[in-house]
């Protein structure tokens, strides 16, 4: 009875300015399908994509497009910018961290040309998954305009 009351929440805050897009409006099936996790995407407005809570880079593809993140208690968080963007082979994107460097909330970790992206044809719909889905009970995500590392996009409840 007690457990419930002592549940550990998590907020996850956008990792860009922008339009929140609910994780099944994503064009990408394996994304609006929940293949990889669930989360919620955002369109950005803002070209910085700055760290949604504290917590440890663990993977950037080499293409700079996705980035993961460790977060307290283990939650393991990708962010991934556009759809096909991997296709740009890193073209747009820079990068400030690297994996295994420890990150503040609103720390910027990329710089993303949107413009570029957008001449190549690209959605910018930008994923934010939960993907160890096995220590989450709930996830709440929001709708509506956000600033990047201000507005809260997901509250998590842990098992």
């Amino acid at each position: 009875m007690f457990k419930n009351l002592l549940a550990k929440k998590i907020e996850i805050k956008a990792p860009f300015s922008g339009t929140i897009l609910e994780i099944s409006e994503v064009s990408d099936p394996v994304f609006s399908g929940k293949v990889v996790g669930d989360g919620c995407a955002i369109i950005p407005t803002s070209n910085k994509l700055v760290a949604p809570a504290d917590g440890k880079i663990i993977q950037i593809s080499s293409s700079k497009h996705a980035i993961g993140m460790e977060l307290e208690h283990g939650i393991e968080l990708l962010m991934h910018v556009g759809i096909d963007t991997v296709e740009l082979q890193g073209k747009g994107f820079t990068s400030f961290v690297k994996v295994g460097d420890h990150v503040k909330k609103g720390q910027e970790l990329l710089e993303v040309d949107l413009e570029y992206l957008k001449s190549k044809g690209k959605i910018l719909e930008t994923p934010i998954i939960v993907t160890n889905m096995d220590k989450i009970k709930k996830i709440v995500s929001y709708t509506g305009e956000v600033k990047a590392g201000k507005t809260t996009i997901m509250k998590i409840t842990l098992l």
